[in-house]
Order: C-alpha cells, then sequence, then structure tokens
C-alpha cells in the first residue's frame, strides 16, 4: 500500500462501534472493539440472493444480525458464554405478548426497589468494586439486581431484556470511561447522590431503548453457538457461502478485561481466576494468569512458518525492549491460533465462498506488524485465491495503523 493511499484514507467513524449505538439491536451493549454494522452491511448488501453466512468470532453478534435483517441465514460463534447469550438474545424472535410482559415486570421491578423489606442481591466480586460505584449506585443496582430477579421468570424473554438494560445502567453508573481498552476511572471519582441522577429512571429509558429494538424482528434466521473459532467444524455445519467476520486484533485487546462488569454481574463469572482461564483459551487473549503462562509457552512444531513474521519476533524480542520476549510470545501464539483457526474453516465452506477477515495491523516498540499479510499469505498457502487487503480506514492519529479487509475466495 503506497503512502498516498494511507494518507487518503480517514478515521471513518462510521466504520467503528459508534455507528452501532443507535442502530436497534445492535446498539443494545457497547464493546469498543467491536467493528461497525456498516461494515458488514456493505458487504452483506452485495449479495443478490439469500445466503449461510457464518462468522466464527461472533463478538456481540453483528455479522449474523445482520445476515437476519436481510434475510439470510446467519450463524456465528463465540468462546465467550457472555457473548453467546446476548447473541442469542439479539437473534430471538419476540412478540407483542412478551414486549408487553417486559414493560410489565420492567414497572414492578422499579416499584420493589423501593421496598424495605426487599433483600438485594450480593455484590459481584470485582475488585475495589468502589473505584467502579459510589455506595449509592451500588446499592441500588444490588438491590435493582434481586427486583429482577424477584418479578421475572428464569431465562424468561422478559428476564433477558431486562438484565440487557441492567447491563446499559451499571455501565451508565458507573465510574467507568469506557472509551479507552485500558478501562480507565473518571477523575471525579465516585458519583454523589447530589448530581441528581434519577437511577430508577435511567433504568427505564434504558429499558425503553431494549425493548424499541426488540420489537424490530428480522425476516431472516440467526443462531449463535458456543465454540472455538480454532475448531468450528466440531460444532457447526457447512456449507457457507460467506465469512464474513471480525476477528481479536493483535493489540493485546482482551475481550474479558472490557467485559468484567457485565459478566460479573449477570453470573457468567464468578472469580477472577475463571476470567484468566477464559481469557488465556481465547485468542488474543490478555487477561490474568494468559499473560503469565505465555512466559513459559512455546510454539508447536506445525506452526505457520512466514518470513516477515519471524522477523517481527525477533525485532519485538529483542533485549532492549522490556518484556520483548514475553510480548512476543503473545504475538506468536496469535498467529498459531489463527493459522489453527484458518485450518479448522475450510471444511465448512462452500466451493466458490467469500471470505471477509476485518482486522487492523500493530506495532509492538516501533515494530510495524503486517497483520494483513501475514493473513493474505496463510490463506494462499491454504489455497484460497482471488486475495486482497483492502484498506477501509485509519485506526487513529498514527498513520501506519489502518484497518484491513483481508478477502480471498475458496475454490472448493
Amino acid at each position: 500500500m503506497s503512502m498516498t493511499a494511507r494518507e487518503l484514507l480517514r478515521r471513518r467513524a462510521d466504520y467503528t462501534h459508534k455507528h452501532n449505538l443507535k442502530s436497534g439491536r445492535h446498539g443494545w451493549l457497547r464493546l469498543t472493539p467491536a467493528y461497525s454494522v456498516k461494515v458488514v452491511e456493505d458487504l452483506i448488501e452485495r449479495c443478490d440472493r439469500p445466503m449461510r453466512v457464518f462468522d466464527p468470532f461472533s463478538g456481540t453478534g453483528t455479522t449474523a444480525l445482520s445476515a437476519a435483517y436481510h434475510g439470510h441465514e446467519g450463524v456465528t460463534t463465540d468462546i465467550n458464554p457472555f457473548l453467546v447469550w446476548l447473541g442469542q438474545a439479539k437473534m430471538a424472535i419476540y412478540t407483542d405478548d412478551m414486549l408487553a410482559a417486559a414493560r410489565s415486570a420492567c414497572r414492578r421491578a422499579v416499584e420493589l426497589v423501593e421496598r424495605a423489606d426487599l433483600a438485594p442481591a450480593p455484590a459481584p466480586p470485582i475488585h475495589n468494586i468502589r473505584r467502579w460505584w459510589s455506595p449509592p449506585a451500588l446499592t441500588f443496582l444490588q438491590r435493582l439486581r434481586a427486583a429482577i430477579e424477584a418479578t421475572t421468570a428464569a431465562a424468561s424473554p422478559e428476564r433477558t431484556l431486562l438484565l440487557i438494560a441492567f447491563c446499559r445502567s451499571l455501565i451508565a453508573l458507573s465510574n467507568a470511561a469506557f472509551n479507552h481498552q485500558s478501562m480507565s476511572f473518571k477523575e471525579d471519582g465516585n458519583l454523589s447522590p447530589d448530581l441528581g441522577i434519577d437511577m430508577p429512571r435511567r433504568f427505564t429509558d434504558d429499558v425503553h431503548f431494549v425493548l424499541k429494538g426488540a420489537a424490530e424482528n428480522p425476516p431472516g434466521s440467526g443462531r449463535v453457538l458456543q465454540a472455538d473459532s480454532r475448531n468450528a467444524a466440531a460444532v457447526v455445519e457447512g456449507p457457507f457461502e460467506r465469512v464474513i467476520t471480525s476477528p481479536p486484533y493483535a493489540n493485546r485487546m482482551s475481550y474479558i478485561r472490557e467485559l468484567r462488569p457485565y459478566m460479573y454481574w449477570t453470573g457468567h463469572l464468578v472469580n477472577g481466576r475463571d476470567a484468566g482461564e477464559l481469557d488465556w483459551s481465547a485468542i488474543g487473549g490478555t487477561w490474568g494468569i494468559a499473560t503469565s503462562r505465555l512466559i513459559e509457552w512455546n510454539r508447536a512444531d506445525d506452526r505457520y512458518m512466514n518470513p516477515a513474521l519471524d522477523s517481527a519476533l525477533e525485532r519485538i524480542a529483542h533485549a532492549d525492549n522490556k518484556n520483548g520476549r514475553l510480548l512476543a510470545n503473545y504475538v506468536a501464539k496469535y498467529f498459531d491460533d489463527i493459522w489453527a483457526h484458518f485450518r479448522g474453516l475450510t471444511p465448512v465452506l462452500a466451493a466458490e465462498a467469500e471470505v471477509h477477515y476485518i482486522v487492523g495491523n500493530s506495532t509492538f516498540y516501533g515494530v510495524l506488524l503486517p497483520v494483513e499479510e501475514i493473513y493474505a499469505a496463510m490463506l494462499r498457502s491454504l489455497g484460497f485465491t482471488d486475495i486482497r487487503c483492502m484498506p477501509l480506514r485509519k485506526r487513529n492519529s498514527k498513520k501506519e495503523l489502518i484497518e484491513f479487509d483481508v478477502t480471498a475466495r475458496w475454490p472448493g
């Protein structure tokens, strides 16, 4: 890619998670690394007939939901049980009776929060939890969580919808500055009741937002399955005519790190060790024990051999770079896992299937990691054809960081 072409790229907000925030079900919960529904729409709108679309890295379910809204069949997988739960809620068909039941449950829950005889739910075991929520906010959330349990049946549509709204509220009432992967916190410290925050109103508004999206049922179908993307063929049944996905990037973005508050409050996590184990099992995981285990990790004998990757690993691991060896291991494991994923993908592809991988390059200690080129080389070595790396946008102010659509065709 020439420097002139790089300079012509823009930091397109419509190609990021920001475009999703007011897009019906797509905007239910914000996940910073989620890719834009507009990217998916631009690709799906090229389909002139009903198709089976697969996304092996579901995230918030953007691809499968977009496919369903365009009358296709969307199938997606994720290793994270919370994201599977959220994706299944997004794909569900909601009747008028279900929506009415959710509205009624919301009213009853808000009324119950004010009752003195309500026993609050236990606070989740989040480290330094009072850094996250002020005492009034934490008390409200504990009471609201108990009220939702008391007014809805387990696994009912109304409980699911109220819990999604609850997740929106718990972040809105937190001190987390949810605008950076570091999970920074607001400088003004704890919220205080004299700020005039009407917490029950906040929850009610979130319920209304969620129900508005739930009322828009897609004409197509979508399924979300819990699976490891390195062995998708063990769970999903092909063939698929199109793959549209955005795998974890090689920039050490931990989904667990950002999802922790949701996962603890909804019961998908109960302790920090489980969070670390889940991140270790995921591609690109770096949270807790996932990082410590990298120190002793060694590459497999059947790893993918690539001169550009080997050169980058050597430069990252240079003795002058603090933690260079650790980060080189991280990058090596990332690509070993992506290689395993590509090898496990081909059995579920139809002949002439088209694949699109939305992924960004990264830098480590000033070493540019050409992720898109390594993806392309992997696909080429497996027999894919028509391989292209199409630049989509600048990822930030650094001119070398670009997001690409790595596209190819499977001859079958």
